[in-house]
């Protein structure tokens, strides 16, 4: 074999490249973030902790609605309906006719992304009822008065994960069968839907307002005496693009003198539903701690569905150059341990929550390291995904405690609570049901601790 004099260069600097790496193995790999890490680690510094109540949000914006009911042994009773306000079709241009008949009326509810609780065992008796009043109202906590009639019953296991089957009905062409994803499907009194739909005149469903000032909406909720509860859980209606409404199947004589079988779709706004979300601690370790707000408990409670949040605050670290002197916060992580034995089937531990401040009004904002993140389109690195590994919930929070020690940033307030898995939320959620007892700073155990990595400077 013959080198030429280039061939001769390029390998001896190769071989000169090589010689200088310590550890060949490692050529090409990224450096690991957490061997990465240099400067001196704190992790004693004190966070006090404390359970205090959510406020109450506007539901007619969510991605999705909470209807369910549980008994959970330690944050106990949740509770959750819905009213629905229910518009005509755009294609409706006129009356159903003097001789069409009801064949049946469905109210579909599609479920969404979220199921929290048992879907095992637990059975879930729903009741419909026509809502008294047009819905004016919105707020989590606001009570929709309904008729005592009842209108319709859905009673079964819920499978939020299986498709079903179902007749797709079109005008003029045989019925086909169709699979479309898991629905709760509520038959509803066809007298009911006879009388006050369609024999109705044209004018009724004009305008949506119109028609929701005549109609008023459904109002769905869970009948817990004829439900078999074991745990219980609380599914997520989908309400986006009338992907939820109420089907009418009925009889209209043609022009042919024949009879035409029509479906047809009632749909439902996710701006025109109210979820009414109610929570019972009676007796819990959660009410003791929501009536002693100074005591400093072994644990404290995140819950979502409008529930429970923590309250920490890190009273020492305005003081943090004192002790150690002049830093740079090379990292900071603050760390959530679960509680042990405070989590069993069904009732995991939430999936995702969220770390937020407040500002100087008392308003809930972003930590910097979100906002900085969330920038670059990065959040996921902030964290607060549950690691099953470690049972703990793990957050990057260097330029929140830096600037902390800087006494560039106060701490108004810092916060823990769930957060749906699609959206980061730092007002109270209502798209998720999960729920976590979290160890406090004194608790030997799960202790919720923030390691600060820094280097001293002059």
């Amino acid at each position: 074999m013959k080198f030429t004099k280039q061939d001769l260069l390029t390998l001896l600097i190769s071989l000169f490249l090589f010689a200088s790496c310590k550890n060949p193995g490692a050529v090409g790999l990224d450096v690991d973030p957490n061997a990465a890490i240099e400067g001196t680690l704190v992790n004693s510094e004190r966070i006090t902790s404390q359970t205090i109540k959510e406020n109450d949000i506007i539901t007619n914006a969510l991605t999705q609605h909470p209807i369910g009911y549980m008994v959970d042994p330690i944050f106990g009773k949740t509770e959750s309906s819905l009213a629905m306000s229910v518009a005509p079709p755009s294609s409706l241009t006129q009356d159903f006719g003097t001789n069409s008949t009801l064949d049946s009326a469905v109210l579909v509810l599609n479920l969404g992304t979220q199921f929290y609780g048992d879907t095992t065992t637990s059975k879930y008796s729903v009741d419909v009822y026509q809502l008294t009043n047009r819905i004016t109202n919105f707020k989590s906590s606001d009570v929709q008065a309904h008729n005592s009639t009842l209108l319709g019953n859905f009673n079964s296991k819920i499978f939020p994960k299986t498709p079903i089957k179902i007749f797709d009905i079109i005008a003029g062409k045989t019925d086909t069968l169709k699979t479309v994803k898991a629905q709760i499907r509520i038959p509803l009194n066809k007298a009911f839907i006879q009388n006050t739909i369609l024999a109705q005149p044209a004018a009724t469903f004009t305008t949506n307002a119109k028609f929701a000032e005549y109609f008023k909406g459904l109002y769905a909720e869970i009948n817990k005496t004829s439900s078999t509860i074991a745990g219980g859980g609380v599914a997520f209606i989908d309400f986006a693009a009338s992907n939820s409404y109420v089907q009418m199947v009925y009889k209209k004589p043609n022009t042919s003198n024949g009879i035409d079988t029509v479906s047809v779709n009632f749909p439902i706004s996710s701006a025109t539903v109210a979820a009414n979300i109610k929570h019972d601690y009676t007796g819990t370790d959660v009410q003791t701690q929501l009536s002693n707000t100074t005591t400093q408990y072994n644990v404290t409670y995140l819950q979502a569905l409008v529930g429970v949040k923590t309250k920490i605050s890190f009273p020492d670290l305005a003081n943090f150059q004192n002790t150690y002197g002049k830093v740079v916060v090379n990292k900071a992580e603050l760390v959530v341990d679960v509680s042990n034995g405070s989590f069993v089937n069904p009732f995991v531990p939430a999936e995702r929550i969220a770390l937020y401040r407040w500002d100087i009004a008392e308003q809930p904002t972003f930590l910097p390291d979100y906002s900085s993140l969330a920038s670059s389109g990065a959040t996921g690195l902030f964290g607060g995904a549950y690691q099953a590994l470690n049972n703990r919930y793990v957050f990057n929070v260097t330029s929140y405690i830096q600037g902390i020690i800087d006494k560039t940033i106060t701490d108004y307030g810092t916060f823990l609570a769930p957060t749906s898995t699609s959206a980061y939320e730092i007002t109270p959620s209502a798209t998720t049901a999960g729920r976590t007892v979290i160890g406090s700073f004194g608790n030997t155990t799960n202790k919720i601790k923030l390691n600060i990595y820094y280097t001293k400077i002059n």
